[in-house]
């Protein structure tokens, strides 16, 4: 039986995904998530959901979002804190998309502290600027099951439709190309640094996300269990 078929043991601390849009931490997030049964922490699909139901905050952020920029920490923090402090927390979970600041790290490091975690396990996704574009206007998601396509590199074999279950495929508001560029600079004048402050620490481990699905998998996978 191959190492990761395995029913592995719990995560037990937080596991944070950094990379800029289109790296693919979304979906390697959801493939570590669910094979240690332990949530997936997105705050993209957090709010997301907000604004979908119409939220106070939903109604907060939806301008933000469609704008393309980043959501300030007043309304990130609220939210991350209430959802880690859940019960299904309790063994582990993983994020993607937070923190996206060192201001936020540090904030995390408490909280983490607090509810007695480890340091957190960081894995950065490096990827060309070159491909970031590409990935993220070729992005399309499953409106039934949340699956991420890319025209690109992983398209459906029926254009527009899922291959699970058939469900019509869209762009995301903020994967738009003319949203992209603010996203890109955002990401480089506020996350890049966040980078070099966790490696600092010792607490990053690369990964080559240019590479396939698979072996990018593979790539993070041998961090975690290496990481233990």
């Amino acid at each position: 039986m191959a190492p990761e078929s395995r029913a592995p043991e719990r995560l037990d601390r937080a596991v944070i995904f950094l990379g800029p849009p289109g790296a693919g931490k979304g979906t390697q997030a959801k493939e570590l998530a669910k094979l240690y049964r332990a949530p997936h922490l997105s705050t993209g699909d957090m709010f997301r959901e907000h604004v979908s139901l119409g939220t106070p905050l939903g109604e907060q952020v939806k301008p933000i979002m469609a704008r393309g920029d980043l959501v300030p920490d007043s309304l990130v923090l609220k939210m991350v804190r209430e959802r880690i402090e859940r019960p299904d927390c309790s063994h582990g979970f993983v994020f993607d998309g937070f923190p996206r600041t060192v201001a936020q790290a540090q904030y995390l490091s408490v909280l983490l502290r607090q509810n007695g975690y480890r340091p957190p396990l960081v894995v950065h996704f490096a990827l060309d600027p070159v491909l970031v574009l590409k990935r993220i206007t070729g992005r399309r998601v499953c409106k039934v099951g949340g699956e991420i396509y890319n025209i690109y590199e992983r398209p459906p074999k029926v254009e527009g439709r899922c291959d699970n279950d058939g469900g019509e495929l869209i762009q995301r508001a903020d994967d738009r190309e003319e949203v992209v560029a603010p996203r890109l600079q955002a990401y480089e004048k506020l996350t890049e640094p966040l980078v070099s402050y966790y490696r600092r620490l010792g607490r990053l481990h690369d990964v080559d996300a240019s590479k396939s699905i698979d072996d990018v998998r593979e790539q993070m996978l041998e961090i975690v269990r290496n990481s233990r």
